[in-house]
């Protein structure tokens, strides 16, 4: 029977696929830290008390690449180079999702716009991340080797969506709203169809490693298409809702530590 518990199940018993996936996984959190390191350096005069949340932001992610490699440290593997195919973080840039590499290279200061379009990309990228890590959570948050690191991920990501919502919501009260839509829009639409094609990139990928039969990824291509009509037609509607979180100031103080992953 075909469920995501037994898929990543296979992935996590092969080592080519572990490695793959946590090569992945690493690459894209590592790519997500220096974003937010050069945002928090560049944030503008008016936005200055959001850069330790930023640099929290990307000290996390800076912190779950570690945690991925760790993972292939304890299996005695090396971690693989990243087919650009599946390289969501890269994908999204191109894609002008978020702001420009370039133009974070460059030393000069943000605007508040630019501020917008950073927390759209992330109340966007960070709404898939937590549903992502959810999911692994209540599948092997009681696994011997994987369980730590899924529940320290999850509940970093958790943190990362409330402090989207809470910032985008300070932001549309102080008279950005229609940017924030706009830009929130705009970003979901674009994500939800570069997570279809990675999701079929990386499952292809997998399936030769696995060795899985050509009707098991005809059905599993299937359901990925299936997925992106369903958020087509409406679910990328969650990504765009904000409502004050649970959590408030939920990245206000330092990265917490992840002791034993390096």
């Amino acid at each position: 029977m075909l469920s995501a518990k037994s898929l990543f199940q296979e992935i996590l018993d092969d080592d080519r696929a572990f490695a793959l996936f946590c090569s992945i996984a690493a690459g894209g959190e590592a790519q997500g830290g220096w974003e937010n390191a050069r945002i928090a350096a560049l944030v503008p005069g008016a936005e200055r008390a959001l850069a330790p949340k930023i640099a929290r932001h990307g000290a996390d992610e800076d912190k779950h690449g570690r945690i991925f490699t760790a993972l292939l440290r304890k299996r005695g593997l090396d971690p693989v180079p990243v087919p650009p195919e599946t390289d969501y973080t890269m994908l999204l840039e191109r894609a002008g999702i978020g702001l420009a590499h370039d133009r974070l290279r460059r030393d000069e200061p943000l605007t508040v716009g630019d501020v917008v379009t950073y927390l759209a990309h992330s109340r966007v990228t960070e709404q898939r991340a937590s549903e992502q890590m959810d999911l692994l959570r209540r599948h092997f948050s009681d696994h011997p080797d994987l369980g730590r690191a899924v529940r320290q991920i999850a509940h970093d990501e958790d943190n990362h969506l409330a402090y989207c919502h809470e910032e985008l919501l300070r932001l549309a009260r102080a008279g950005h709203g229609r940017a924030v839509q706009r830009t929130l829009r705009a970003c979901a639409l674009a994500e939800i169809r570069i997570h279809r094609d990675v999701s079929l990139a990386v499952m292809a990928r997998m399936g030769r490693l696995l060795g899985w039969s050509r009707a098991r990824s005809a059905v599993l291509a299937a359901g990925i298409h299936a997925v992106y009509g369903y958020e087509r037609l409406a679910g990328w509607r969650r990504m765009v809702t904000l409502r004050m979180p649970e959590r408030r100031d939920a990245l206000g103080g330092p990265a917490a530590p992840a002791p034993g992953f390096g």
